[in-house]
C-alpha cells in the first residue's frame, strides 16, 4: 500500500501553488492515472513519491509517504543525453541489481517485455534503437530491481500502435501498484481503474486534487454529467435571482420617489412611507443572504479551446499534394520504395506505422515540397519542436512580434483561451513543456491563416482533458491535413483517410476497423 499525506508542492521561482494538502491510498493491483493540464505539477508528484530530492531545485515541499510501497521503479520521461550514447549493455548496468540476476530471472523479465534477453548484453547504442525499443529498455532495467510499485511518466511517448497494445498488457497485468501519466486516452480508457486529476481552476485560486475510484471513462462521463447539472442549476438560480433585483429595484426607486415627493404638511404618508423603506431594506438584505447560499458556477480547469478561422478553406478539387517517389532514403539507408500519395483540399490523411520505418522522412518530404508554394499557404509541426519555436522568445513575443500594445493585448487573450498561467505569458518559450509548445505551434498557425497543416504527431502532449478539444478543433478544420501520428483517437477521429507506411509503400487502412478497435 502507498499512501500520500497532505501533499503540497510549491514552484520555487514563481512561488506557483502545484499541488495542495493532497492525500490519497493505491492499493497493490491499483493502476492510478494522474491526469491534468500540461505544468500542473503530475511529473513532480511522480518525482517526489520516488526521491523527494529530485524536486528540491525547483520545487518546495510538505507531505508524507506512508505505507509500506516496496521497492519502487520509476521511468523518466526521456532518457537523458549522457546515457543516449552509452551501449545498450551500459544503460543496464547503470541498476546496481543488473549483475546479480540469474539467466532465468533476466528471461523472466525480457519475456514480460517482449524484449530479446541477449540484447541487454548488445553493443548497440541506445540512440540509435527505436522508441518502442527504448521504452522497452527503459522499463527493463527499472525491473531489475524486482519493483512492487511502478511510477511511469509518459511511457506511452511516441509508442506505435503495435507497442502501445503491449504496454496496455503490461500495465493492466502487473502485480503490483503502477502509477502513471499518459496523454493516450485510449490507453488510460484500457488501464486505468483510479484517477487521480489535478487542476487548476483559475488564478488566485487554489489548486483542485482528487482521487477517484473509477475507470476513465467512467470518470469523465460522471464529471462531465456533474458540470454540465451544476451549471444548469447555476444560471437557473442568476436569471430567477436578476428577476427578484429587477423587481426590487423597481419597488425600491418607488418608495424613494415617494419620500423625495411627499409633502411636509403631510407627515402621516411619511411615516408610513418611512416604515415601508424599512421593510424594502430588510428584503434587500434577505436577497443578499440568499445570493451567498445560491449555487456556483463549477470551478473547473476549463480544457484548451482552439478554433481555425471558418472562412479558412481549400476547393475539394485542389490538388494539395501529388508525390511520387521511387525510393524514400535517408542518408543511404532505404526507407521504402514505390510512394504514392496524393492529397485534396479539405481532405484530412493520417499515416501510421512502426517506430523507426521512416515517417518522419516522409513527412519532411512532404513539408519541404509544400511550404514553398504560394498557391497555399502551409505549416509544419516538428516532433523537435526546437526546430521551429525561437526558444529564447517568450509566448507573448513570438505571437505579437509587432510587439505593439494591441497586439500584445491579442496575444495574451489567445494564450489564456489556450490555458496558459499569466507567468506562463512571460516565460522563455525553452522552459514551457512540450504539450504548451504544440499549443503555441498550433495558436500561431490559427492566427496566421494557414491552410494545409503538415503535422508530426501533433496531440503526443496534449492532455486527456485538452486531447478532446484539440482533435475537434483539427477536424473542423476546412483546410487540408497531412500527418503523421500514433494516437489511436486523433486517426479515427480527425482523418479521413489512413495509410500504413510499409517498405513497399503506403497501403490504405480500414478506418472503421481501427475505430472499432479503440471502440473496444
Amino acid at each position: 500500500m502507498l499512501q500520500i499525506k497532505n501533499l503540497t508542492l510549491t514552484h520555487r521561482k514563481d512561488l506557483r501553488t502545484l499541488v495542495e494538502n493532497f492525500s490519497f491510498v493505491l492499493n497493490s493491483g491499483d493502476k492510478a492515472v494522474v491526469i491534468g493540464e500540461e505544468g500542473n505539477g503530475k511529473s513532480t508528484i511522480l518525482k517526489w513519491i520516488y526521491d523527494p530530492s529530485m524536486v528540491e531545485s525547483y520545487c518546495q515541499y510538505s507531505g508524507e509517504k506512508a505505507g509500506d510501497a516496496g521497492i519502487m521503479g520509476y521511468l523518466a520521461q526521456e532518457i537523458p543525453a549522457e546515457e543516449r550514447a552509452l551501449s545498450v549493455y551500459e544503460f543496464c548496468l547503470k541498476s546496481s541489481s543488473f549483475l546479480d540476476l540469474t539467466p532465468k530471472e533476466l528471461g523472466e523479465i525480457a519475456s514480460q517485455l517482449r524484449f530479446p534477453a541477449e540484447e541487454f548484453y548488445s553493443d548497440q547504442p541506445v540512440e540509435t534503437l527505436s522508441g518502442g525499443e527504448q521504452i522497452k529498455l527503459q522499463l527493463g532495467r527499472v525491473m531489475f530491481a524486482r519493483p512492487e510499485t511502478l511510477l511511469l511518466d509518459e511511457p506511452s511517448s511516441d509508442l506505435d500502435l503495435e507497442t502501445l497494445k503491449w504496454l496496455e498488457n503490461f500495465i493492466r497485468d502487473y502485480k503490483g501498484i503502477v502509477l502513471y501519466i499518459s496523454h493516450d486516452e485510449t490507453l488510460i480508457e484500457n488501464t486505468a481503474n483510479l484517477v487521480l486529476h489535478i487542476e487548476h481552476p483559475r488564478e488566485g485560486k487554489p489548486p483542485r486534487c482528487g482521487a477517484f475510484r473509477l475507470d476513465y471513462r467512467t470518470y469523465v462521463q460522471r464529471r462531465d454529467a456533474g458540470i454540465a447539472i451544476q451549471t444548469r442549476q447555476a444560471r437557473k438560480e442568476q436569471d430567477e435571482y436578476k428577476k427578484k433585483m429587477e423587481r426590487y429595484r423597481k419597488i425600491q426607486q418607488s418608495v424613494e420617489h415617494a419620500q423625495n415627493t411627499v409633502s411636509r404638511q403631510d407627515p402621516s404618508t411619511g411615516r408610513l412611507l418611512k416604515k415601508k423603506m424599512h421593510a424594502v431594506q430588510s428584503l434587500g438584505r434577505r436577497f443578499e443572504r440568499e445570493a451567498e447560499n445560491m449555487t456556483q458556477l463549477p470551478e473547473v480547469e476549463l480544457a484548451a479551446f482552439l478554433r481555425f478561422p471558418e472562412e479558412v478553406r481549400l476547393p475539394a478539387g485542389k490538388v494539395v499534394l501529388d508525390l511520387q517517389l521511387e525510393e524514400l532514403c535517408a542518408g543511404e539507408k532505404l526507407l521504402a520504395k514505390n510512394i504514392r500519395l496524393r492529397v485534396m483540399g479539405g481532405e484530412k490523411v493520417g499515416i501510421l506505422g512502426p517506430n523507426g520505418s521512416g515517417k518522419t522522412t516522409l513527412l519532411r518530404r512532404v513539408q519541404a515540397e509544400l511550404l514553398p508554394r504560394r498557391d497555399i499557404h502551409a505549416a509544419y509541426m516538428s516532433q523537435d519542436y526546437a526546430e521551429t519555436l525561437p526558444l529564447d522568445l517568450t509566448p507573448v513575443q513570438y505571437l505579437a512580434p509587432q510587439g505593439d500594445l494591441a497586439s500584445e493585448t491579442k496575444a495574451r487573450t489567445f494564450l489564456g483561451s489556450i490555458r496558459y498561467a499569466r507567468e506562463e505569458m512571460s516565460h522563455p518559450i525553452r522552459e514551457l513543456s512540450g504539450g504548451q509548445k504544440a499549443k503555441l505551434l498550433l495558436t500561431k498557425m490559427m492566427l496566421d491563416g494557414v491552410n494545409v497543416l503538415v503535422l508530426d504527431e501533433p496531440t503526443r502532449n496534449f492532455s486527456p482533458i485538452s486531447g478532446p478539444n484539440v482533435r475537434q478543433a483539427i477536424s473542423a478544420f476546412g483546410g487540408t491535413v497531412i500527418s503523421v501520428s500514433h494516437d489511436r483517437k486523433f486517426l479515427t477521429e480527425v482523418c479521413d483517410k489512413l495509410f500504413l507506411f510499409t517498405a513497399s509503400g503506403l497501403v490504405p487502412v480500414d478506418r472503421e476497423g481501427l475505430q472499432e478497435e479503440v471502440n473496444i
